[in-house]
């Protein structure tokens, strides 16, 4: 190598460097600033730093004005390209970038969608920050309408527990102040009066109690297998007595060639919950009417426990609502025989549910000719349940 090559390397080495480092100190001023001007100066700096060398070499080799100028129009032709392409692909960023601020800046507040922005042109790893963002609000707006009605169910069921305590306690006092002044003549009636009264009133703070305690998610209890067909048949016994004072036909439906009919769980939850269903049905069902009680073993191996009443069918609007805290339903299930004070706190089909789904079960009600139907499906006993 000879002593003009070593010499053009040189020149076009140093000024290639001053101008890497004026570049570098200029782009470490901008580094707060907005990426669009980060990366024009990013952009300019290697076309300064190519420019700087040509010229030094073009001075050091003495190449004629003509070569030199077509050189140097060509690498301005090449800056002025960097310059255009650096523009729009920041651009680009600084629209994705906001786009991806105004969804965070609302992100808990407003669970609208976001106005549709250039989501096309801005690059994958912002698209992909964008669609996760989007995913999250719909997560966020779906957890915001799940406690509006949560909040509202919770509200309905205070104003229905307010009515269903004050009810019986102006009854008790009632009668209390009676038997004070002396006024009342039957006095075993009324103290009987008072203690079915009392009696109305612990089942509704047990309801309560319970609603609470499947809520609160407690540790799971010892569990074991239960088999339905003899919790049906104990349920439809201990109710039996309620279904004749109401008038109303209870019969038990179950395989008589099927004797694999049991589920892991705790016998007394569930017991509760097909309680609470064939409660319900009794009550919701005119005298003269019927409600059955049926067992059996679906296609896919679970266990399908049904309650069928003759309530005369739910509103489809109402459907969804069966099984919330408070629900009461309306007129349809609200015979003419029924009293103000028997329907209850509206909290055992809330928590029938709860009992069924802390068993991985499911629980869902559909209408039949002339009622409803509600539906526990239970997975089996496991092969290794004791």
């Amino acid at each position: 190598m000879n002593r003009d090559t070593m010499t053009i390397l040189t020149l076009t080495t140093l000024s290639t460097l001053v101008v890497a480092a004026i570049g570098g100190a200029i782009l470490w001023q901008f580094r707060r600033r907005s990426v669009r001007i980060t990366m024009i100066v990013a952009a300019l700096a290697p076309m300064a730093a190519a420019l700087a060398a040509v010229l030094q070499s073009v001075r050091a080799m003495f190449i004629s004005q003509h070569d030199s100028l077509v050189v140097l129009w060509t690498l301005a032709f090449s800056a002025l390209l960097g310059l255009g392409m650096s523009v729009l692909l920041g651009h680009w960023i600084t629209a994705g970038s906001r786009d991806i601020e105004r969804r965070l800046r609302h992100l808990g507040t407003s669970y609208e969608p976001a106005v549709a922005g250039s989501k096309g042109s801005v690059p994958l790893e912002l698209s992909a920050l964008t669609d996760e963002l989007e995913m999250t609000r719909k997560r966020l707006a779906a957890s915001s309408q799940r406690e509006r009605a949560l909040e509202a169910s919770r509200r309905e069921l205070v104003a229905f527990m307010s009515h269903d305590l004050r009810t019986p306690l102006a009854g008790l006092r009632a009668v209390s102040e009676g038997l004070e002044d002396g006024v009342v003549d039957d006095v075993p009636g009324a103290l009987r009066q008072m203690r079915t009264t009392v009696d109305r009133m612990t089942g509704l703070v047990d309801d309560l109690f319970e609603l609470s305690r499947l809520s609160a998610a407690p540790p799971p209890r010892r569990r074991s297998a239960v088999s339905l067909r003899e919790l049906a048949e104990d349920v439809a016994g201990e109710t039996c007595e309620h279904a004749r004072s109401e008038g109303v036909k209870l019969t038990v439906n179950m395989p008589d060639d099927d004797d694999r009919l049991a589920v892991h769980g705790d016998a007394d939850e569930l017991t509760r919950a097909v309680t609470n269903l064939v409660g319900n049905a009794i009550r919701h069902t005119e005298s003269g009417g019927t409600v059955q009680l049926s067992v059996d073993r679906e296609s896919d191996g679970r266990v399908r426990l049904a309650v069928t009443d003759g309530c005369g069918g739910i509103p489809d609007d109402d459907l969804e609502r069966v099984f919330d805290i408070g629900w009461r339903g309306d007129e349809q299930r609200t015979p003419a025989n029924a009293s103000v004070n028997s329907s209850g706190g509206g909290l055992g089909l809330a928590i029938a549910r709860g009992v069924v789904e802390s068993h991985e079960g499911t629980i869902a009600v559909t209408n039949v000719t002339g009622g409803c139907a509600f539906q526990i499906d239970l997975p089996p006993v496991p092969a290794t349940a004791p």
